[in-house]
């Protein structure tokens, strides 16, 4: 029996805001309620010419037309609510059924809204975008998408996609009390199907926008974001075990940094996962640092003009792709940093930028929500769900893709409110002076946060000014940064590597000051892509004299960065010389490992990790002035500088110890006395110069350190220094270099390495 329906009552002034797409509270209107005439059924059919619903009783109820494509029902034989599906004939005599979007109840919890408002919700990523979900019920399973948006002054907002033909009326979003999240289950949408939301802001102009949190989108210049979720089975437990029980900090660290599209172009993650792979693992490298990931519109802004937080850039592949390549890298024994972009992000209006039609993510005052030097918009950090935006952003990489630490962008500009700002272009702070204090909260919470959360991984600030314990823990007043480029170290060298041999006495200070400050923080000393692009040539090209004076110099000046305190960063190229400026619109010139002179810098870069990974000398007291002691500061005329380097232990006798050489000049030191901190055989274990094709090399000579007190040590040596090279020494009681060399191989990284994951040197050329 068909149930009596009565004619239904409603809202037609919601009727009305409905189809203009001005509804804010679509489920007030469609959907099922039970109220003094009974259960009331309303659905949006506008092409249909019969509707119905099937109830979970089993009972057919008929829908009557209202108007413009509004159908409804309310009968008094029903006093609660049903699972019921729409049945809805388009005048071909078939009653296809429908789920209705406006029978589920929100995907979002009070607790999650609340979190979201507090700017607390450390996991935003899985309750905010689309979420692919499965519900059970009398009727049957149901599976579809939810979409959860963050647009607090949006006067209605609609999704579109593939799911409803870009009908920007059919699925209106509803408001979930004054939280300013907007959010739709959709029954029958699925993974793979692009999406946007048409926000209609206070000046009723209606903006197409991306996802905040789509963790998948198209390339630009195409705006969508996809539907998708994680299948990936991860394989690194080893590798996350051992990370979560250890302090990288403490370890041994020389990182590869890479832009993924021109290393090698045309790759895409998985082919990174094979030839990136097998290289840095040849090479032995601890970490790989990626240039941004994350999605952006512009290719050579090469990633730091972001417009997906959240997405991996699909110009190299899926999620899940990216989730392979990380953990092929970690099978390998290589740790994976990302560089991560909080200071600014892009302009363009598809994406954050004046996101609800009004400033949201970015501050509403030019003076602090505009960026001058990089022409972008910089967040509103004092706002409590933007905050909450970036600190779970900076979560959802090290937690869902396995990442083993962020290097954060531009800190120096996020710090200071008057950063690249004339006089009266600033605001200052409620104390009256130029630290941006809601920024400085900021990287103090995403910092504490990640180190709570997360074991094992660590964060590193691109710093340049002189901000007091920027890797101080943040309960000492610090902004609880584990590592910081070393900015100042690493403008100093390069200047002194641009002067010619016979001037570079008259800057002997550009190389001696950075010990003054080495230990004052936790360094990287970074040898990045900044320094390689934008007219300032190749590293190689940075030296003067002929290609084999360059070439030498680049070998003498890459183990002085291995032996500094300090962590090192080598940009991708500058480990076989590189001759060209760097282009992220072509490939490396791999072709240069063909040459000798090319092919032995890329040799002595491998030795230089193995050596230093094998010898707790280089790494173990990188931050702690125990571990470093000069030997000569002050022989400007011979442009020669030599130190020791210590690991934990007693100097006189067990301490591990390296004593470093570094000759920058055009003469070759002969016999040049070295003090020693212990008597006996002292064996040279490398020599830069020996890297040069068939020239002889001092590595593996003995020499003798006789009882003689020199450089304030009570023994000493003479060796042979040649020009342009560093030579370092160690006990002949120390592991010889073929040990060390081994020793450095023989841990995590090769206990699980994929089959492929084997090369030979110049193996990528």
């Amino acid at each position: 029996m068909t149930p009596e329906n009565s004619g239904p009552s409603l809202d037609d002034a919601a009727i009305t805001a409905f189809l203009h797409g001005r509804n804010g509270q679509p489920h007030d209107l469609l959907g099922h309620h039970v109220g003094p005439g009974g259960l009331t059924i309303t659905a949006y059919r506008p092409f249909a010419t019969r509707v119905g619903a099937r109830l979970d009783s089993g009972e057919r109820v008929d829908l009557q037309h209202v108007r413009d494509g509004i159908w409804s029902m309310t009968s008094p034989d029903f006093a609660t609510t049903h699972d019921y599906r729409l049945l809805v004939e388009y005048g071909d005599g078939v009653a296809h059924e429908q789920d209705d979007p406006y029978r589920f109840a929100p995907t979002l919890g009070e607790m999650d809204r609340h979190l979201i408002n507090e700017g607390r919700h450390e996991q935003l990523w899985t309750v905010l975008g689309a979420h692919v979900r499965h519900y059970t019920g009398p009727l049957g399973d149901v599976w579809g998408v939810s979409f959860a948006l963050w647009a607090p002054r949006a006067k209605a907002v609609h999704v579109i996609g593939d799911f409803n033909d870009w009908d920007r009326r059919s699925h209106p979003m509803r408001a979930l009390g004054d939280s300013g999240i907007w959010e739709l289950f959709l029954p029958g949408a699925q993974e793979g199907m692009n999406y946007q939301f048409a926000v209609r802001g206070p000046d009723e102009l209606v903006r197409l926008k991306s996802d905040p949190m789509a963790r998948m989108t198209e390339v630009a210049p195409k705006q969508a974001a996809i539907v998708t979720e994680s299948h990936y089975t991860w394989r690194d437990d080893e590798w996350m075990e051992h990370r979560r029980t250890s302090n990288a900090h403490q370890g041994p660290m020389s990182i590869y940094e890479v832009h993924l599209g021109s290393w090698r172009q045309d790759l895409g993650y998985h082919g990174l996962a094979e030839h990136l792979v097998n290289y840095v693992r040849d090479l032995g490298f601890t970490h790989v640092e990626f240039l941004p990931v994350m999605e952006h519109p512009y290719v050579p802004s090469w990633g730091y003009h972001v417009t997906g937080y959240y997405a991996p850039s699909s110009r190299w592949g899926r999620p899940d792709d990216f989730r392979f390549l990380v953990d092929e890298l970690h099978r390998a024994g290589i740790g994976v940093l990302l560089d991560w972009v909080p200071g600014h992000f892009a302009t363009d209006e598809w994406a954050l930028a004046r996101f609800d039609g009004l400033p949201l993510y970015e501050h509403p005052d030019p003076r602090l929500g505009w960026h001058p030097e990089w022409g972008s918009n910089i967040f509103d950090y004092g706002r409590p769900e933007v905050r909450n935006f970036l600190v779970a952003n900076a979560l959802y990489w090290l937690e869902d893709f396995h990442i083993d630490g962020l290097r954060v962008d531009g800190v120096a500009s996020m710090l200071y409110l008057d950063y690249a700002r004339d006089e009266g272009a600033w605001v200052p702070n409620r104390n009256g002076g130029r630290e941006n204090l809601e920024a400085v909260e900021l990287l103090k919470e995403t910092n504490g946060t990640a180190y709570k959360r997360v074991g094992g991984i660590v964060m590193i600030a691109e710093e340049s000014t002189t901000w007091p314990g920027v890797t101080k823990p943040t309960d000492q007043g610090g902004l609880g940064f584990g590592f910081k480029w070393n900015m100042g170290w690493m403008n100093d060298s390069l200047k002194y590597l641009g002067e010619e041999p016979i001037y570079r006495k008259y800057h002997h200070g550009k190389l001696t000051f950075s010990l003054m400050y080495a230990f004052d923080e936790n360094f990287v000393l970074p040898i990045s892509h900044d320094e390689v692009v934008h007219g300032k040539g190749s590293l190689l090209r940075k030296s003067r004299g002929t290609r084999e004076e360059q070439v030498a110099t680049l070998r003498a000046f890459l183990a002085y960065l291995w032996c500094h305190p300090g962590k090192q960063l080598l940009f991708m190229g500058c480990e076989f010389g590189q001759e060209s400026e760097w282009s992220e619109g072509r490939s490396l010139d791999w072709w240069l490992l063909e040459q000798p002179l090319h092919y032995r810098v890329h040799n002595l870069v491998k030795d230089l990790n193995a050596i230093y990974r094998g010898n707790t000398a280089l790494w173990e007291l990188d931050a702690d002035r125990s571990g470093f002691e000069w030997l000569e500061a002050d022989d400007a005329d011979h442009n020669t500088f030599s130190w020791l380097r210590f690991g934990r232990g007693d100097r006189a006798t067990d301490a591990p110890v390296v004593a470093c050489v570094m000759n920058f000049s055009g003469e070759t030191q002969q016999s040049y006395r070295i003090g020693l901190p212990r008597g006996g055989r002292w064996t040279v274990v490398l020599d830069t110069a020996g890297y040069h094709p068939d020239a002889p090399s001092s590595a593996g000579i003995v020499v003798e350190a006789r009882q003689e007190a020199w450089h304030q040590q009570p023994y000493a040596a003479d060796l042979t220094v040649p020009r342009l090279s560093t030579v370092w020494l160690v006990p002949l009681d120390e592991p010889s270099p073929a040990a060390i060399a081994a020793d450095a191989s023989s841990g995590l990284a090769s206990d699980h390495v994929p089959d492929h994951a084997t090369t030979t040197n110049g193996d990528q050329s």
